[in-house]
């Protein structure tokens, strides 16, 4: 087990020796990357250029329809003549033209699905830039958590050393035969305890790098080391404040509002079975006809001479569709109730993440405080305690309560240190968008 412990604790050291070569990614560098190779985002990408072909479709849906045709047809055998007689006769026959339909009133249906369709198009580029903004708070929080394992890993390195030493010091006096080999025993075992934690310590690190390479859509060859941020902050904006502007600049909520105006826009393209329609038509055609037995003209001559022209209009009132408008204008009002309430809840669950990561703000930044005055305290503690075990006048359990509780508060530093940013920088983030 022990040797087991050592190999461990020499993996451990190897990874972070080939991390220490590795590339050096700031949070910024990591937002940038994520944001462009995040499968959610590239997603929502796709998304908004299905609605841009929406808007295109619905553009086109003014231009005129213009189609042309052209048959020829072969006939043998028996057939009845013109003198009320059957002969045989082979008959051929070719006819072409083209037919332009063109809308000219809809009911106002193109008009107004061309402009649910743009609106619908604004929602979702707001969706894509919704789905950036969580890729960056997750983003933001896997960093930091991949900073805190960093630190709590050299605390327990440090914790590792500090027992080896002890060890290193037992034996010598056991050597001098001050101490009982017991006393080397207990040693001994204190720095593979100590050895298991750096190896946990260091998996969880690993582990936190690889979630936030995960997070960034890395390839599997390439390593990162997150740089340390800058911990400098201002004083908290009230939550207030944060809401109400975050309510302008959150492209969840702006897109929100633009599919409750999209439902509400469905709900006049519904009305549009109501109203009745007008289209324009036109038309060339031509064809000619061989019979064999008579005299018939030519190809050129026929097409010529049989050569016609149309114009019409068609018009076409609704009277009675089976209820089909009444129940698709139901239908829609009740998308535009869904609408609503999702805008409601998406603004209710804005300010409660806006409350929320203030109150752990302010909490974070006591305890920060508060922590980083126990470390200061624990370490002049530890040092003072250290010179009078080394002097006979201290036992080796008071010794270890206060390794222990020095090392208990670092920890404790660090999380809150860790704390404090991430919640000082959601909160900047709803209040600038960056």
């Amino acid at each position: 087990m022990k040797n087991f412990l050592r190999l461990a604790v020499a993996a451990g050291i190897s990874l972070s020796t080939m991390y220490a070569s590795a590339q050096t990614w700031t949070l910024d560098s990591c937002v940038a990357y994520a944001v462009e190779h995040n499968i959610d985002v590239r997603r929502a990408v796709l998304e908004a250029r299905q609605g841009q072909e929406d808007v295109t479709s619905a553009k086109d849906a003014f231009l005129p329809q213009v189609q042309g045709y052209a048959s020829q047809n072969f006939s043998f055998g028996r057939a009845l003549t013109a003198d009320n007689t059957y002969a045989n006769r082979n008959t051929t026959s070719f006819a072409a033209g083209a037919q332009l339909s063109m809308p000219i009133f809809s009911g106002l249906r193109n008009l107004r699905t061309k402009r649910r369709a743009e609106t619908s198009l604004l929602a979702l580029l707001e969706r894509t830039e919704a789905a950036k903004d969580n890729v960056t708070l997750n983003v933001m929080a896997l960093y930091l958590q991949a900073l805190y394992t960093s630190e709590m890993l050299e605390i327990e390195r440090l914790n590792l050393q500090i027992s080896r030493d002890e060890l290193l010091r037992r034996q010598q006096l056991l050597e001098a035969g001050k101490i009982p080999e017991l006393d080397v025993y207990e040693a001994r075992s204190q720095v593979s305890r100590d050895e298991l934690s750096v190896v946990n310590a260091a998996n969880d690190s690993i582990l936190a790098v690889l979630d936030l390479r995960q997070l960034l859509n890395l390839p599997e060859d390439s390593e990162m080391v997150p740089a340390e941020v800058d911990q400098e902050y201002g004083p908290l904006i009230p939550a207030e404040e944060i809401y109400t502007r975050a309510l302008q600049i959150n492209h969840t909520v702006r897109a929100g509002h633009l599919e409750a105006r999209a439902a509400e826009q469905g709900v006049s393209l519904a009305k549009s079975g109501w109203l009745p329609t007008l289209s324009f038509n036109a038309g060339l055609s031509s064809n000619y006809y061989r019979t064999t037995g008579f005299q018939n003209e030519s190809f050129g001559a026929q097409m010529r001479h049989n050569f016609g022209k149309s114009l019409g209009f068609s018009l076409s009132v609704p009277l009675f569709d089976a209820f089909g408008t009444r129940n698709n204008v139901r239908r829609a009002r009740l998308q535009q109730e869904s609408a609503d309430l999702a805008l409601e809840n998406s603004r209710l669950n804005l300010r409660k993440a806006i409350v929320q990561s203030h109150a752990q703000a302010v909490a974070a930044a006591k305890k920060q405080m508060a922590a980083s005055t126990a470390a200061e305290s624990a370490a002049k503690a530890f040092e003072a305690m250290q010179v009078k075990y080394d002097n006979g006048r201290a036992t080796p359990t008071e010794y270890a309560k206060a390794k222990t509780d020095y090392m208990s508060a670092l920890a404790q530093q660090v999380q809150a240190k860790y704390e404090t940013i991430l919640r000082t920088r959601i909160l900047d983030f709803y209040y600038t968008g960056q």
